[in-house]
């Protein structure tokens, strides 16, 4: 997957001059068709959505996904919302990510997570994929776990063996009225993981 890389430094060539260093493919999981856009399980799509509508971005649907490009302080960012359904993501990233000859430490994917409160946001470098099919596709596709995960925090307040209709349930009153500062949050995350790197943005966003 990665054959470009020695091909580039087989050349003499420097890692400040490679151009795709600086490219980032964002991916926000979710599912296809209306009735799922405002559910929780969609927090990767409406995330994207909102940066998009922030910067006068365009999706344009393309293989595999719905995709925008944004450029900022000399990166680039290639937005992807998978067309595959949540189950099937791991196709649609690892064909962006050789398509565009992205590496991989500069891969975000944006998720819901079930074990943080409400809008609280968490940003991982690897781990496991906890349960989430989007994730565990995409694991098993990039034959790793190794790559940056954004966990948006949808909370657990279900009862008992209602899990898939909370997760699949759209957000309360109470929710959405906090969402928009919590997607504007959410993009700052973005942008600082390209520009200010995983580690910074880690210690600035974790928690939060």
């Amino acid at each position: 997957m990665w054959w470009f890389l020695k091909r580039w430094f087989s050349k003499g060539k420097h890692i400040e001059d490679v151009d795709f260093m600086k490219k980032y493919l964002i991916v926000g999981l979710g599912n296809i068709g209306e009735k799922y856009a405002n559910t929780r399980h969609n927090i990767g799509f409406k995330i994207l959505d909102f940066f998009a509508n922030q910067e006068s971005l365009t999706f344009e649907t393309q293989k595999l996904g719905d995709v925008a490009t944004y450029k900022l302080k000399g990166r680039t960012f290639i937005f992807l919302k998978p067309n595959t359904y949540m189950n099937l993501s791991g196709k649609a990233v690892l064909y962006w990510l050789t398509k565009e000859k992205i590496p991989l430490e500069n891969l975000l994917v944006i998720t819901d997570d079930l074990n943080l409160p409400f809008g609280s946001m968490r940003l991982k470098t690897k781990g496991s994929d906890g349960g989430h099919n989007g994730l565990k596709d995409i694991q098993d596709k990039l034959n790793t776990t190794n790559y940056s995960r954004f966990r948006f925090g949808i909370s657990d307040t279900f009862s008992k063996g209602r899990q898939i209709d909370y997760v699949l349930g759209e957000w309360t009153e109470d929710e959405s009225s906090q969402l928009k500062e919590r997607l504007g949050k959410s993009s700052e995350l973005i942008k600082s993981f390209a520009l200010a790197g995983v580690n910074d943005t880690m210690n600035t966003f974790n928690g939060k």
